[in-house]
């Protein structure tokens, strides 16, 4: 998982959630391969919190780059943050957060899934279906923050399916992607990808434009002097952007190929 945001923390959070819903009892176990060092309070672990709203009631458990493993917990709607810290503990560890019958909220920690040792436990009033999963921020909005999860389990009545989203954090729309082409005669000429989303494909993806595509535009493709590679729409300088990183590679000019001649 991924994550920039300020923090969960205080009155409001910032942080992608991936999640189940939970009715009623149960933990959530996860063990945290690795979080990435994008702030010493960089943060991945397991929650159980009542609303998606970045004020909700929560308790989770979560492991830090340099601050060690914490029980953290907000436990009235839009109120200040709680935690319990032990030190001198990094990934990987094994993390858990228990609802009990009672409206018990529990956390702990251990280095094998096995022994387990309990960092704290607070009664706190959510609703009867809440959300139970996985979490990470960077503390850094700067930053994107990865953190490696393995071994989760979730006990309890829980919905199949999973769900992510950021939680608090202003998301990125996709904008569509653009190659123009100029030459010193006239207005450069745009070809967008026919993937809206191109933006977000998280491989590297290969994007062929027969330059028909731009000659029938009315380009002199013999008077080529500019290329340009865009995200959004062209000659829009106004509206407000986004942020992220995109990787290019290999631009490059083919001849048509020939075909292949008959057997």
């Amino acid at each position: 998982m991924t994550a920039s945001g300020t923090d969960i923390w205080d009155k409001s959070d910032e942080f992608h959630f991936a999640f189940k819903e939970l009715t009623r009892t149960g933990f959530i176990i996860a063990k945290v391969e690795s979080v990435g060092n994008t702030h010493a309070w960089a943060k991945a672990g397991v929650m159980i919190r009542n609303t998606l709203e970045p004020d909700s009631r929560h308790a989770m458990v979560v492991v830090t780059p340099k601050q060690g493993v914490s029980y953290q917990r907000r436990t009235v709607r839009g109120a200040g943050s709680a935690e319990t810290t032990q030190t001198d503990i990094k990934a990987p560890q094994w993390v858990k957060i228990e609802r009990d019958i009672s409206g018990n909220f529990t956390g702990s920690y251990s280095s094998d899934g096995i022994s387990w040792r309990q960092i704290g436990s607070d009664s706190i009033n959510m609703n009867a279906t809440t959300y139970v999963g996985l979490v990470v921020t960077a503390h850094n909005t700067n930053e994107v923050c990865d953190a490696v999860f393995s071994n989760v389990s979730i006990t309890g009545t829980v919905s199949e399916q999973w769900t992510n989203q950021d939680i608090g954090i202003l998301s990125n729309a996709p904008q569509p992607m653009y190659v123009a082409v100029g030459s010193s005669n006239g207005e450069p000429v745009v070809v967008y990808h026919e993937d809206p989303n191109a933006t977000v494909i998280p491989a590297w993806t290969e994007w062929i434009i027969p330059l028909q595509d731009f000659a029938d535009q009315g380009i002199d493709l013999t008077d080529v002097d500019n290329i340009a590679i865009g995200i959004g729409t062209k000659g829009d300088t106004t509206s407000l952007g986004g942020s992220g990183k995109i990787f290019f590679d290999e631009i490059r000019l083919y001849l048509p190929l020939e075909p292949e001649p008959a057997p």
